[in-house]
Parts: C-alpha cells; structure tokens; sequence
C-alpha cells in the first residue's frame, strides 16, 4: 500500500463562535465524550497510516500542545508551526511548507469525518489534481456554503450560506492539496482558500476536485454544535451523561440533565441544570437554575463578545 502524505491540522484560530469556551482553551482542544478534540483527530490520521503531522498554533497554544506533546503516545510524529498572527486557511499552509512534502492532507482542527485517506489520495492522483476536497451533500445550505460542481468530479465555485440555488456539496474539514499553489504566496501574509487561493484554481477546470464521503459528520464550531457532537460520540462509545471532567463536586440533590462539565466544576445543592456546558473552575450557587447555556467564570477575557450576560461571578451564553 502506498504511503500517505503528512498531514496538516489547522488548529491557530480564534474560535469565536465558540466564546465564552475559547477563553480558557483552544478550540481543538476542547473535550468530547472524555478526550480532548485534537486527539480524536490524531488518531483518525494514525490509525489510517499519517505518521508526520503538523498542527498551526496561535489562540491558546497551550492547550493544544499540553494534550499533543510530540504525539508518539497517539502512534505519530507530531510538530508544530507558530504564528504570531493568525495567518488564515492559505497562510498558515504556507507558513508551514517547510515542515511538509510536495503534497499534504489538510485538516480542519474542528470537524470530523470518516474519510477513507488512501482512496482519497488515489483519486488525488489519477485525476492529477491541485486539490481534492472531502464532501457530502450539503446537509444546511442556510448554516453551511456550498460547493458547485457539473460533472460531479470537479468544483466550478462556491455558493455562500443561505443563497438560493440548487443543491450542492458541503466540504467536511478534510482535503488533499500540492504545495505548489501555496508556494506563490507571500510568508507571513494572511490569506484564505475559500474566497481567495481556491477562487483562482477553480476558474480553471481541472484544477480542484470533488472526492463524496458518506457516514457522519462531526463538528464543533458552536457551543451547541460542540454540544451535539459530544453527545453523538459519547453513545457511540457507550459512555453515560452527564459527561464530567477531573476534580468536580455535584451536590447530591443537584439535577442535571444532558449537561457536560470540564474540570474542578462545583454544582451546589438543589442546582437544576438543563443542556448545559460548564467550563473549567465553575461554582454554580445553590438553588440556581439553568437551561441551554455555555458558563464559564466571568474574567475579561471570557467578556467582550457581545452576547455573553453576567450572572454573579458567572458568564453565560445562550447555546441558541
């Protein structure tokens, strides 16, 4: 079987749709279902073959490599490209050309898919593709953009989110590309894919192609996105809810339902929380009541969204 290419995860952005949570850790990093995200994504690659990868630090940095190391306990080899400034979905790739080949799977660091890599590469290769794109039909054209595609082989553009038109193709987080067309960018620049590099390469045929994935698809780019998500993988795994992480206390008249809980949380008595995410090191009074909220300790960092509301020493979010 032919060897599979490093890959890249990106993983340096800010994850503001997923604020307050982001305030205390990195979006890959957050938990699902008792592990943290990244490792979820680490291992998908190992097992299927990757040994070399690359994850792009900025927000958080810490928590990412605090749960990673050198990723030997997950079966890879893993190393890391910093950016001082976030650099976007085509700078950070160029950024990180010299820890990579001649051609790299890229990845983002808050979706997951269960792509087939090897048949993915194959297809990359016989089609002598610049890029190759996981999809499956798009499942939210009003959440989601979409991917425009004739022959269904090939990608002719993208349909922003919400635009009328007919059906399409959703990309899942997972593609194969050449390092060629990134080499032509500027170091150090910011620059996207979609809605720049990519919107060249597509305005010749030939250039970027469309590889159909089936089976779910997971992501965590909103608190109730990252909240579904944790649910799913947990019954898949058979592990019970409430899900809590290390060092939390939860008076025993204390009613939670379908919650999730990081670390050190303190519930007090008579507490009746409903869908929740509880980040690290939340004391929730006696007697409170909540219902479809992310909470994290109020801090400066945890403020500053615009849709966060102070309760206390607490900073919630409506998950809606």
């Amino acid at each position: 079987m032919t060897a599979l290419p490093p890959a890249l995860i990106l993983a340096a952005g800010l994850g503001t749709r997923l604020h307050p949570l982001t305030a205390q850790r990195a979006k890959p990093a957050l938990p699902v279902a008792g592990q943290p995200f990244i490792r979820r994504v680490l291992t998908s690659l190992a097992t299927q073959g990757v040994r070399q990868v690359v994850i792009n630090l900025h927000h958080r940095p810490e928590t990412i490599s605090a749960v990673v190391g050198d990723g030997s306990d997950l079966g890879c080899e893993v190393r890391y490209s910093w950016e001082p400034r976030i650099l976007g979905s085509a700078g950070g790739p160029r950024r990180a050309l010299p820890l990579l080949g001649e051609r790299f799977f890229l990845l983002n660091g808050d979706t997951l898919c269960d792509v087939d890599l090897h048949a993915l590469a194959r297809t990359h290769r016989e089609r002598h593709a610049t890029v190759t794109l996981a999809t499956t039909p798009n499942p939210a054209p009003d959440r989601y953009g979409t991917l425009l595609s004739q022959d269904g082989t090939w990608i002719d553009g993208v349909r922003p989110a919400g635009a009328p038109g007919a059906e399409g193709w959703h990309f899942v987080g997972v593609q194969l590309v050449e390092a060629a067309p990134f080499t032509a960018l500027e170091d150090g620049k910011p620059a996207a894919t979609i809605g720049g590099l990519y919107d060249r390469l597509w305005a010749r045929s030939g250039q970027i192609g469309l590889f159909r994935v089936e089976g779910p698809f997971h992501d965590i780019g909103t608190p109730l996105d990252y909240l579904k998500t944790t649910r799913a993988i947990a019954a898949r795994e058979n592990r019970s809810t409430p899900l809590r992480g290390d060092g939390c206390l939860v008076d025993p008249t204390a009613d939670l339902r379908g919650c999730l809980l990081w670390d050190r949380v303190q519930v007090g008595a008579g507490c009746r929380l409903t869908d929740c995410i509880l980040g690290n090191d939340v004391q929730v009074p006696d007697g409170t009541r909540l219902a479809r909220q992310a909470v994290v300790p109020w801090t400066p960092e945890a403020a500053g969204s615009g849709r966060e509301r102070r309760d206390g020493n607490l900073c919630l979010v409506d998950l809606d």
